[in-house]
């Protein structure tokens, strides 16, 4: 699934193609994805121009004067800028027409979304599907003393937590195990039981790694494609992930696979007592 580093990759790579642009068409070719696209979405946004894009956890938004298209890539979804008029492939689902050029919008497994918020039904931090989100790693609000102070009475593993994303969002299965593992924290860790200290190893460890990760173009992810075609290269520096088995790159111990909640966790047994 993309995770933050793609999907900021990905909003990176469409913004010049959107922001200022003049809607044409929206052309549907199924009735939704994960939920079903809204039905007068062609009507709301012909003849609207694009504002701005912006991104909330691992969704993606495209901001108009009186409303925003949320895009959300699920399991196997990418966008892709692309010739208007250029023939749809069997998992092309939606396209958002702006002259010659379009959005298009592909998923295979089809657990994406393209959903709209309409200006009158309030601030789009307030969307059903955004105002649980924790804070964005990569932002001012994210801090050692928010992680510390949050899970107090959090029994759970450090590596769920991260995931749970209420206390910050979009520390996915990937960089979660990266993280713990340049601040040498034990994925397994009651949340609870980590220091202040500790705390701060790990936020720091998050902002470089995301940070990282999007300045190399992301991860290339199964079913993962790049608005440009090309593939993201973060995946060559995994310290842990997906490397059971393989020597640590820092003190040659076995790195060792775990489930946790049905997630695998990658972690060094030495470096993250």
């Amino acid at each position: 699934m993309p995770e933050l580093p793609e999907v900021e990759v990905t909003r990176r790579g469409v913004d010049p193609h959107l922001t200022g642009r003049i809607v044409t068409d929206v052309i549907m070719r199924r009735e939704g994805l994960r939920w079903p696209f809204p039905a007068n979405l062609p009507a709301l946004l012909r003849g609207k121009k694009v504002l701005s894009t912006g991104r909330r956890g691992k969704y993606l938004l495209i901001h108009f004067s009186h409303g925003t298209v949320l895009v959300h890539l699920g399991m196997s979804g990418h966008l892709r800028v692309l010739p208007s008029g250029t023939p749809a492939a069997k998992h092309d689902h939606i396209d958002l027409v702006l002259g010659e050029q379009s959005l298009r919008m592909a998923d295979p497994r089809r657990f994406g979304a393209v959903l709209w918020h309409g200006e009158e039904e309030g601030n789009i931090a307030d969307h059903l599907l955004l105002r649980q989100l924790g804070v964005e790693p990569l932002e001012g609000g994210f801090s050692a003393e928010l992680l510390f102070e949050q899970t107090r009475t959090r029994s759970a593993s450090i590596k769920q937590v991260l995931l749970a994303g209420d206390i910050v969002v979009g520390v996915g299965n990937i960089y979660a195990s990266e993280s713990l593992f340049k601040a040498r924290i034990n994925p397994k860790t009651q949340a609870k039981r980590i220091s202040l200290a500790r705390y701060q190893l790990l936020a720091t460890a998050i902002k470089e790694t995301l940070a990282a990760a999007i300045e190399q173009g992301g991860s290339t992810l199964k079913d993962f494609l790049h608005v440009n075609g090309q593939s993201g290269y973060f995946q060559q520096n995994y310290f842990v992930y997906d490397r059971d088995g393989a020597p640590c790159r820092i003190c040659s111990t076995p790195i060792r696979k775990i489930l946790q909640g049905q997630r695998s966790s990658f972690y060094c047994v030495f470096c993250q007592k």
